[in-house]
């Protein structure tokens, strides 16, 4: 029904905004326009002209793109809790629409989406926003938007907006990790520092592992969850009373950037259990961080740091319940040879009153106090930059396992982009956050076809 909406909406907009175009002076109507000679002009005009069909791009309302894509990836291991052989198996149609009337512009983008692993056609409105600005030193987003700040590539720690973890792991492209909220955003910059404020009315989850595309380690049960007992959550979903505030005040000390943050909310993914219902549940959160990037070497280097607050448990006394963390993330940027770039990470996540979490463990496998990840990216330009080889590799020494994110994305023309990649888990233990994904491991490919 969104899409529906958004395809309606396209033209009527576009109509309006032709509307407000001034007429040619008498004798340069569109009618009564030269044809330029061969090589002078438009060559789709040209062919117009001479009442040859013209490329059917040039049809489409101003403002408007999009694209379809064909997506499929299978396992690459048997899953005894999964009953579909494919982690992926999608056609996808994406509209997009951009207008502008002086100070007010429109943003919307919708997917139509045909799932051949969950059976069903489904719509995703990624975005329907309104941006304004009252005066030259405030600007106003209202809508549904995506949003992101921080300084991590794929590792967040202040960034407390909604991420699509099922579409990162299955083999989407990246743009899916980032979900959509219904919210309103200030942007305030008087001078050498700004202000972002973001207010949601309605708690907006992440879109978390189910089990109905991957399978995961349930400490619960002791055993792994999939398709046929997927989990059920108590997701706060009480306008203005499930609600969400965010804010970044942020500027620069010459070459430096730098961001103080602040959250109030609840865990994004599931953080406890009722013990009643066994439902999963989402607990009070408040986070406080900052961060620092600039120049560092012949590079870019960041650090950015996050204090979670587990506002129902602050002592860390309740065994069903996440204990507060502190994070710290440092990355590091920079070209490492012509069109070759590399970017590393080390991220740490220190548990909050550990000794409370371990009497209070009722059993299962013991989270240690201190979580260590290294990231890599490597990414070459090859082919006048239309053959792009990558990997994106996180590693945990604490947890012993892993996640490797390779791909090779081909530009075969303008219009067509051809892409391969795969999503490998390994870790000795079921219960590790990589380790736990290992039967779900998949190879993916996927076409992508725009105007």
């Amino acid at each position: 029904m969104l899409g529906l909406v958004l395809v309606l909406l396209v033209p009527v907009l576009h109509g309006a905004g032709d509307s407000q175009e001034p007429a040619l002076p008498p004798g340069l109507e569109d009618s009564q326009e030269p044809v330029l000679p061969p090589g002078l002009g438009d060559d789709q005009a040209a062919e117009d002209a001479t009442g040859e069909e013209i490329d059917w791009v040039d049809r489409l309302p101003q403002g408007l793109r999009g694209f379809v894509e064909a997506r499929v990836g299978p396992r690459i291991r048997g899953d005894a809790v999964q009953t579909k052989e494919l982690t992926l198996a999608e056609t996808r149609l994406q509209l997009a629409y951009e207008r502008s009337f002086r100070n007010l512009s429109l943003d919307a983008k919708g997917d139509l989406l045909l799932d051949a692993i969950l059976e069903q056609a489904d719509t995703d409105l990624r975005s329907l926003r309104l941006t304004f600005r009252p005066t030259r030193s405030l600007d106003m987003s209202v809508g549904r938007q995506v949003m992101t700040w921080g300084t991590g590539d794929l590792l967040f720690i202040n960034d407390l907006f909604p991420k699509d973890w099922q579409s990162f792991l299955i083999g989407r492209d990246e743009e899916y990790l980032k979900a959509p909220s219904d919210a309103v955003r200030l942007g305030w910059f008087p001078g050498k520092v700004g202000v972002d404020l973001v207010y949601t009315p309605r708690f907006e989850a992440d879109r978390f592992i189910r089990g109905e595309r991957i399978s995961f380690w349930d400490p619960m049960t002791g055993d792994f969850r999939g398709d046929a007992s997927q989990i059920v959550a108590d997701v706060p979903d009480d306008p203005f009373d499930d609600d969400e505030t965010a804010l970044r005040i942020y500027g620069s000390v010459g070459s430096y950037e730098l961001s103080g943050y602040g959250y109030r909310g609840f865990w994004k993914s599931p953080a406890g259990i009722d013990p009643t219902t066994l439902a999963a549940t989402f607990p009070a959160l408040d986070v406080w961080g900052a961060s620092i990037r600039g120049p560092l070497g012949p590079g870019i280097g960041s650090v950015e740091i996050g204090l979670l607050d587990s506002r129902d448990d602050p002592d860390g006394t309740d065994p069903l319940m996440n204990n507060s963390e502190l994070r710290v993330l440092a990355g590091y940027e920079q070209e490492l040879a012509a069109e070759l770039t590399g970017g590393f990470q080390y991220y740490v996540e220190k548990l909050s009153d550990y000794e409370a979490y371990r009497a209070t463990l009722p059993g299962g496998p013991l989270r240690d106090e201190f979580r260590h990840v290294v990231t890599a990216r490597i990414t070459k330009l090859l082919r006048a930059q239309t053959l792009i080889p990558s990997i994106f590799a996180y590693y945990s020494p604490s947890d012993h396992d892993a996640y490797l994110r390779p791909k090779l994305a081909w530009k075969r023309s303008d219009r067509q982009t051809i892409e391969i990649g795969a999503n490998l888990f390994m870790g000795r233990e079921n219960s590790t956050f990589f380790g736990q994904f290992e039967n779900n491991s998949n190879v993916y490919v996927s076409i992508r076809l725009q105007p």
